[in-house]
């Protein structure tokens, strides 16, 4: 299939790039300097350097393209990049598959796709759009991951210690966040792409969310682990955000393995915390 791909210089898109490619696929994605349009072409990819803000030129790609993959998501970007995707492949078999996220449920020990929603401050744009796209008559599949890691990079990084400075918990780091490995990730929006089918949302999460203590304690190497209140994480990392990984999160991810064949294989993030891409 020929794939029309945003985001591919990100940390998800650049994943979702090489899987896609790995299996066989044509991707066209659009970048925004020369610099990423020669790491997209050194993927195996094919740049364009645009805007993804520029309406014509999406919808043009969306048109020459037999899927659209967006990870680009943004609040700036999603408006009228989803109206213009829609508009182009109404009246298409083609798949459109969306980006959205784990925080859009909110506090929960049992997220499913049929989980109401209740996001924090930080995600809560996410909804208008997300219900633009489920409305749609084009097969569309919304993406949602739980907390991104692996490669060293994500979110999980803030807890990587050196042996000397602390490392800092958000709150006093009982609360759990659900988890998933960029590269399974890629996987599972590969699966998304070839299955073809409108399926609103899919979760992916791999059904291991361990506490933010035990992923501080798992990446600190030695530096001592430090808790803090819910003010003092609220003024280091603002406001929004802080709130946003102050949620207790699980999710078991088991509609991705039943409906699309996802066996996610990489190691935890625990174990990437202790001796993988985050050790030191």
């Amino acid at each position: 299939m020929h794939v029309f791909l945003t985001g591919a210089s990100g940390y998800i898109g650049s994943a979702v790039l090489r899987a896609l490619v790995a299996h066989g696929h044509d991707v066209t994605a659009i970048v925004r300097s020369d610099e990423k349009a020669r790491a997209v072409r050194d993927a195996g990819g094919r740049a364009l350097v645009e805007d993804v803000t520029d309406t014509e030129v999406v919808e043009r790609l969306a048109h020459e393209a037999d899927a659209v993959v967006h990870t680009a998501s943004a609040e700036d970007v999603d408006t009228a990049f989803v109206r213009t995707v829609l508009g182009a492949l109404s009246g298409t078999p083609k798949p459109f598959v969306h980006t959205g996220g784990i925080f859009t449920f909110g506090n929960s020990t049992d997220i499913s796709e049929q989980s109401p929603s209740s996001p924090p401050a930080l995600t809560a744009w996410r909804g208008a759009n997300e219900a633009v796209v489920r409305a749609s008559d084009v097969r569309t599949t919304i993406v949602a991951p739980g907390i991104v890691y692996g490669h060293g990079a994500g979110i999980p990084a803030m807890f990587v210690g050196d042996g000397e400075h602390e490392v800092r918990l958000v709150g006093d780091g009982s609360q759990r966040w659900t988890t998933v490995h960029v590269d399974d990730l890629a996987e599972l929006y590969v699966l998304a792409v070839e299955h073809g089918a409108e399926d609103g949302y899919v979760l992916a999460a791999t059904g291991d969310d361990p506490t933010v203590r035990e992923m501080a304690e798992a990446g600190a190497h030695g530096s001592p682990v430090v808790p803090e209140s819910v003010d003092a994480s609220r003024q280091r990392l603002g406001t929004e955000f802080a709130d946003a990984l102050l949620m207790h999160q699980e999710c078991s991810g088991a509609h991705a393995r039943a409906a699309y064949g996802w066996h996610p294989t990489r190691p935890t993030l625990l174990d990437e915390l202790r001796t993988g891409s985050y050790a030191r």
